[in-house]
């Protein structure tokens, strides 16, 4: 079992400290008889300013290693290092006081439609306990990603582009330092799609954080720094944008993203 990770040509930063660490990382489902492994040998890194996109057909583990690392579920084999702390072995409480240091982005917007676009992002400053400051934090980073003159709106009365840009906004509010986006563009049209990736990069850079991506949208593959490719529970490639394409006839490109 190799305890690195497959070797790559991108720039890996010398100096920085990875935001993510895994190494010979299995994950299983079920018990006994029906136990089935899922992920095999997993080892990476990701680096505090980079995109790195998530690519494979679906069943291949995306999803559950996107789970992992944002501590959504437990880990027990290998070693996974998020945000400096070891997640293999800790218990449901030490799970969410690590998720609350990691920002998520869903496909579904998930906002509360009752509430207005800024008291949303409100609701992940009060998990903070900064009850004072909400207002101004979250009329801050809406006015990042465009929405200041939509602060007051309820969802209703949003696009859907607009409503991926304050769910965004939710996720960046406390600033923090692992981004996590399963299928963020899926359910928007191609220019919405493309603005709020562009949007994604564009603050990946100004604060310095982790974006980790899961995509089956070949639209958007230009704005990562890295792209890896999980099959049938293993990390097959760690490539540059522009090698993950090279290699690929666009037949096989949709091979690698979407066939089982």
């Amino acid at each position: 079992m190799s305890a690195t990770p497959l070797s790559t040509s991108f720039p890996v930063p010398e100096t920085t400290t990875s935001s993510v660490r895994v190494r010979n990382l299995d994950y299983f489902f079920g018990r006994g008889d029906l136990r089935k492994q899922v992920l095999f040998d997993i080892s990476l890194d990701l680096y505090p300013g980079q995109i790195v996109i998530m690519t494979g057909p679906s069943g291949s583990g995306k999803t559950t290693l996107l789970t992992l690392i944002g501590a959504l579920r437990s880990a027990t084999q290998g070693s996974l290092q998020v945000l400096g702390k070891e997640l293999v072995g800790l218990g449901n409480r030490q799970l969410v006081e690590i998720r609350r240091n990691i920002g998520f982005i869903f496909q579904a917007h998930n906002l509360f439609e009752s509430l207005t676009a800024a008291q949303n992002v409100e609701m992940a400053v009060e998990l903070t306990g900064n009850f004072r400051g909400k207002r101004r934090l979250a009329v801050d980073i809406l006015s990042q990603v465009g929405l200041a003159e939509r602060a007051d709106y309820k969802p209703a009365a949003l696009s859907g582009g607009q409503k991926q840009r304050v769910a965004i906004a939710r996720a960046l509010v406390n600033q923090p330092k692992l981004i996590l986006a399963d299928e963020p563009t899926a359910a928007l049209d191609k220019k919405s799609g493309r603005d709020v990736v562009t949007l994604m990069q564009h603050l990946a850079r100004e604060k310095g954080c982790t974006i980790l991506m899961v995509t089956h949208d070949n639209r958007i593959l230009d704005v990562a720094d890295r792209i890896i490719n999980l099959v049938d529970g293993r990390l097959e490639s760690d490539e540059s944008p522009q090698q993950f394409v090279d290699s690929h006839t666009p037949k096989s490109l949709d091979q690698k993203m979407f066939i089982m």
